[in-house]
């Protein structure tokens, strides 16, 4: 037998849900919170609002169950309410502050990129990422961190497929620029230090 398809099971559980199975929106529940968690927890630097955030995505989908169009990838709807959610939050607030993400308590197993970086450097990469612009932080959260392919990070963030590579091959220009010289100066690249994989 052909094994399911990750789309093809969040097809079947929507299909659930829009029935009125509450095991099925437990299931997708259970399925995404920590990636979706992990995502927003960047975006608004706290780990309540985060929460917050995350709670809210899952009880709009609920709500909206039934205009769920099948000819989208479900990941891509969920991924685009929590990130509107998000960026309304950042607008109320009118600041951005990246969370450290070296400090994140229960999260670490889910950064996907390699970040073993002497301690003297973390902050560096940290404040480097902070410095992004919004539109090429997101697109390099989602693409770097998150692993997002291309083509749902264009639809999630509703630019063309062309702006996402632009975007995330500047940010990591930029962010290359910033940490370069630091690394250089520790000689922490002859030493076998890891910097984000995208950032090599």
């Amino acid at each position: 037998m052909e094994k399911e398809t990750e789309k093809q099971r969040d097809y079947n559980l929507i299909r659930r849900v829009q029935n009125g199975d509450m095991v099925a929106f437990n299931d997708i529940v259970d399925r995404y919170k920590n990636r979706l968690m992990n995502t927003i927890i960047r975006m608004v630097s706290s780990q309540q609002e985060a929460e917050d955030i995350v709670q809210e995505t899952f009880l709009r989908v609920y709500q909206h169950r039934n205009s769920f169009d099948f000819r989208h990838c479900f990941s891509t709807w969920l991924y685009t309410i929590a990130l509107n959610l998000a960026r309304n939050e950042l607008r109320k607030r009118k600041r951005f502050k990246f969370f450290d993400i070296f400090d994140m308590q229960g999260h670490e197993s889910e950064i996907s990129v390699e970040m073993k970086l002497p301690s003297n450097l973390s902050k560096v990469l940290e404040k480097a990422i902070e410095s992004l612009p919004d539109k090429y932080k997101t697109a390099f959260i989602l693409r770097d961190i998150q692993e997002q392919p291309y083509e749902e990070v264009a639809k999630i963030m509703s630019i063309p497929l062309g702006t996402v590579k632009s975007r995330v091959n500047r940010a990591r220009a930029l962010l290359r620029d910033k940490l370069k010289p630091r690394m250089e100066e520790s000689n922490a690249l002859s030493k076998g230090t890891l910097l984000p994989v995208s950032l090599l």
